[in-house]
């Protein structure tokens, strides 16, 4: 269980979700701190039934990464891979040479919104009731991010077919009960807020409808009160317990598509958004029906997360940052003690080498990894290396992702480029040859 918040941070963090629901008028909000599994601490602010923390809202797109969960168990169970055209799992759209992957990241040109009446305000039906077109194709493949709810409606499809059985239940057998989201639901089960839009120039509301949205589903349906949605937070945090594997949540978070129009650095990996706010990145997913306003975001680093929901169609800023942001000035996590620890390879093989004349620094990391970067004060590359069963090494970020290492005695091999122990190392076998005449004045 995690321990409670020092009684001055909790004081801050409360204030700051009582100026946020003030000042944006919400007609209800709670929210609060994840860290060691749980909710830290939690508040709930306006018209708010007891107790807040059981109090339903609907999650909006953060349905979207329950979803992309779903598929990626696909992808782990060898039932799909994420280059496979959507075509293979759902034949006959207009997106079918679009791939899984590319659905998942928000590359694959897709329409933002489905055809027909505004999906989030009326009723759904099936994917052929969607009557999607090739005009609800409006980019190229992998062009450009751009956000699409109906990418995440066809990849609810893909779940519900490949299982043989809907996505609501798919998500609820395969994510939510082994998470403990139990009451999480596709639909509002009381005690749940009423959806409402505020008057922007007066202090009245107006109830929002509440629906099923059908093959839209997977976009925004999902309903869940503070505490599973902390569970949730707790869930990207890595206590992912049998619902995914701890590589492929790591997976998830890579950056792929990169929203150029957003103030400051944003992205999306494979269902999740992924974020650079004050130096820090940040991993979750905003929500956003009529009537309601989620957020679940973690510092994978800091090992904290933040969770809130509230009952406006719009009005109240994103709380989750500043909370997050509060919680670290107030409570720095301390970090494990350095220890010495054995490297990955021998201690010869470290140290500078040279990519032509450029210096580069290779050193040991904990958990058996290799960095390769440039030397203090200079500018470069740089990537993180795991052993592969083979002996070598690949690239796990940075430009040499991918990528394969391979360590002799005089050189390093990585991607074609050579790396040796002095610059241009004659004995070594640079590609092009060194000039027999050496370095001169």
């Amino acid at each position: 269980m995690p321990g409670p918040v020092l009684p001055s941070t909790a004081r801050q963090l409360l204030a700051r979700v009582a100026r946020v629901q003030r000042d944006g008028r919400a007609p209800s909000l709670v929210a609060g701190v994840v860290r060691d599994g749980g909710l830290a601490w939690s508040a709930g602010r306006g018209a708010v039934a007891e107790p807040h923390t059981d109090v339903q809202y609907r999650l909006g797109s953060i349905s979207k990464t329950v979803t992309a969960v779903a598929v990626l168990r696909l992808r782990d169970e060898g039932r799909l891979r994420l280059d496979d055209p959507l075509d293979r799992h759902v034949p006959g759209t207009p997106l079918g040479e679009r791939t899984v992957g590319q659905l998942l990241a928000h590359v694959a040109g897709a329409a933002a919104e489905s055809p027909g009446s505004w999906w989030e305000r009326t009723p759904g039906g099936s994917l052929a009731d969607l009557g999607l077109a090739e005009e609800h194709v409006v980019l190229g493949a992998a062009r450009r991010f751009h956000y699409s709810n109906v990418g995440f409606g066809l990849l609810g499809e893909l779940v519900a077919r490949a299982r043989g059985r809907s996505w609501e239940d798919v998500v609820r057998v395969e994510v939510l009960a082994p998470l403990g989201m139990d009451r999480t639901t596709p639909r509002p089960a009381a005690p749940a807020a009423e959806g409402l839009a505020v008057h922007p120039w007066a202090d009245v509301v107006l109830p929002e409808p509440e629906h099923h949205a059908g093959v839209m589903a997977a976009a925004g349906q999902l309903w869940a009160p503070l505490t599973d949605l902390a569970r949730f937070a707790a869930f990207l945090l890595g206590d992912t317990g049998d619902v995914l594997d701890a590589a492929t949540l790591e997976e998830m978070t890579v950056p792929a598509g990169v929203d150029s129009s957003a103030p400051g650095w944003s992205s999306y990996g494979l269902g999740v958004q992924v974020l650079r706010v004050d130096g820090r990145t940040l991993v979750g997913h905003g929500g956003s029906m009529p009537g309601f306003l989620a957020g679940v975001f973690v510092d994978r680093e800091e090992g904290t997360g933040a969770v809130s929901l509230a009952n406006a169609t719009s009005g109240p800023e994103p709380v989750v940052f500043g909370l997050l942001a509060d919680l670290r000035a107030a409570e720095p996590r301390v970090v494990d003690a350095w220890a010495p620890s054995a490297p990955a390879v021998p201690l010869e093989c470290l140290g500078v080498w040279y990519w032509g004349p450029s210096p580069v620094l290779l050193r040991a990391l904990p958990g058996e990894l290799l960095h390769l970067g440039p030397v203090p004060g200079r500018a470069g590359r740089a990537s993180r290396f795991t052993r592969r069963d083979d002996g070598t090494w690949v690239g796990l970020d940075g430009y040499y992702a991918g990528e394969p290492l391979r360590i002799a005695d005089d050189h390093l091999d990585l991607g074609t480029f050579v790396f040796t122990r002095t610059p241009y190392d004659p004995a070594a076998p640079v590609p092009g040859g060194v000039d027999e005449d050496g370095w001169r004045a």
